[in-house]
């Protein structure tokens, strides 16, 4: 936008006002704010002067804390941001951190329910695949008993051979081919 004697006033009654609000006692009027080197960038120097003393400046510090405390104010009157407006030699203030539009706590509250349910139907399922896997092996079993073939029973998880408790059992290692029955 152009830079004209109403910006100027502008301007100058913006630095007045930082003055004022700086130092509550202080009656800086737009005349105690002097423009220099004023190019066709808007580019100046100012200084602000006592006014108490038209002759004596204010120290630099001073208007610098103005312009730090005021700087929003400023900012908002040009309608600028601190990239736009800049002071030299005058670090501009931080932007306010960014609040993410959904909470923190909500994102890892959802990531640990998730692992609590997704835990859960890893439970449900692999109970249901070892009740199928069990009920099939019973069913094998059973089969086979009906069948009348040889049982096998499972000791500790061992499948050992059913003895035929009817008929008895002969171990081959004590019992010689020729001595296969006792004589009395």
């Amino acid at each position: 936008y152009a830079w004209d004697a109403n910006e100027e006033y502008l301007f100058k009654a913006m630095m007045a006002f930082a003055m004022r609000r700086y130092s509550s006692k202080s009656t800086t009027q737009i005349s105690n704010v002097l423009l220099c080197n004023v190019t066709d960038r808007v580019s100046f120097w100012f200084v602000v002067t006592d006014p108490s003393k038209n002759v004596t400046t204010v120290p630099r510090s001073e208007v610098e804390a103005a312009i730090r405390m005021n700087r929003n104010r400023i900012n908002s009157a040009f309608l600028l941001s601190d990239k736009t407006l800049q002071f030299l030699k005058i670090t501009s203030t931080l932007s306010p951190p960014v609040e993410p539009s959904t909470p923190v706590w909500l994102i890892v509250f959802g990531v640990v329910l998730c692992l609590i349910v997704a835990g859960i139907v890893f439970l449900v399922v692999a109970g249901i695949r070892q009740r199928k896997k069990k009920n099939k092996e019973s069913t094998e079993r059973e089969n086979l008993e009906e069948k009348g073939e040889v049982t096998v029973t499972v000791e500790n998880g061992i499948p050992c051979e059913a003895l035929d408790l009817k008929a008895g059992h002969i171990n081959g290692v004590f019992a010689a081919d020729d001595e296969r029955f006792t004589s009395l």
